[in-house]
């Protein structure tokens, strides 16, 4: 997996490719615990899937543990450019009760 991270006002943008699994969630997780704990003003985060090619339950796990974060701060879920399958397993595993996929990076800056 590599992470790529930036901010854009008060907006956390993940870049994930390749695969988010057991071997790769701890540092995907503590990527981006330290890049919100370094900055407080972050309350929103959006994870870009665009060249994602798999994620497994230690992956949503960790997805669902920055949601947590961000909902003591009032902030957002959001993931944009996901693919069919791994839109399924969001679905499939409750994801998308508390994250909004949306089809465009600009949709997903314009919702927030």
């Amino acid at each position: 997996m590599k992470l790529e991270l930036r901010r854009n006002g008060t907006t956390l943008i993940a870049q994930v490719s390749g695969e988010l699994d057991l071997s790769t969630s701890p540092a995907f997780r503590e990527q981006i615990e330290t890049k919100l704990a370094e900055d407080q003003l972050i309350q929103h985060l959006i994870l870009d899937f665009t060249e994602a090619e798999f994620v497994d339950s230690s992956g949503l796990g960790a997805i669902l543990g920055r949601y947590k974060t961000l909902a003591q701060r009032k902030g957002r879920l959001s993931a944009v450019n996901v693919p069919p399958h791994l839109h399924r397993l969001f679905e499939l595993s409750g994801l998308l009760k508390v994250m909004t996929i949306y089809p465009s990076l600009q949709e997903a800056q314009n919702k927030i």
